[in-house]
């Protein structure tokens, strides 16, 4: 018996583009705008401002000018185009991505446990943990789990998270006073400014 191999659609596959360019616009009118006005109006020989034109005339302009014809809005009625570079577009498209995705700073939130009878030394080797983190610019959520029975000392458990917040208010500040869920009490703090020490 012969074998039969399966026919990999993969490679005809194309990756569907972001935008619809040039030829791919097929519309009777497109909707003009962008910055090039003045070297789109040199070409039209004509002036034009931003507006809705016939998309045959404004592929014949991005023709002239060597450029692509871009549909940036397909869902207005009718679709926003401009006439730019296409590669170059992409490129700043990714690269204001990139910077953005820089500029926001990723919140990490360092967790504490305590138990509702943690010793000062216990308390002591947990309090100088959440100052490096606090340091580092995380945030500390600190918290006490009751287990069991241990439910009945929770203001115990409350009066050592306020004593975390008062250890630390130098260089943190409690989004809130320690809220009691289930059985677990927490409180989570945040660095008040990013010191090097």
């Amino acid at each position: 018996m012969a074998k039969r191999f399966k026919r990999n659609n993969n490679r005809n596959q194309r990756e569907k583009p972001l935008h619809r360019v040039n030829f791919f616009i097929r519309v009777q009118e497109v909707r003009l705008v962008g910055d090039n006005m003045e070297e789109i109006s040199e070409v039209a020989g004509r002036k034009v401002e931003a507006g809705i034109f016939k998309t045959r005339d404004v592929h014949e302009w991005a023709e002239k000018m060597g450029l692509d014809l871009v549909e940036i809005s397909p869902k207005a009625d009718p679709p926003v185009c401009r006439i730019i570079d296409y590669k170059k577009f992409l490129y700043q498209k990714k690269k204001k991505e990139k910077e953005l995705k820089a500029k926001t700073a990723k919140t990490v939130i360092k967790e504490i446990r305590f138990g509702p009878n943690t010793d000062k030394h216990d308390f002591d080797f947990k309090l100088k943990h959440a100052i490096a983190f606090l340091e580092d610019g995380n945030k500390v959520k600190a918290f006490v789990q009751f287990r069991g029975r241990s439910i009945v000392f929770k203001e115990r458990g409350e009066l050592l998270l306020l004593n975390f917040i008062k250890e630390l208010e130098e260089i943190a500040s409690a989004e809130s006073l320690p809220r009691l869920e289930g059985r677990r009490m927490s409180v989570v703090l945040q660095p008040k400014k990013k010191s090097k020490k």
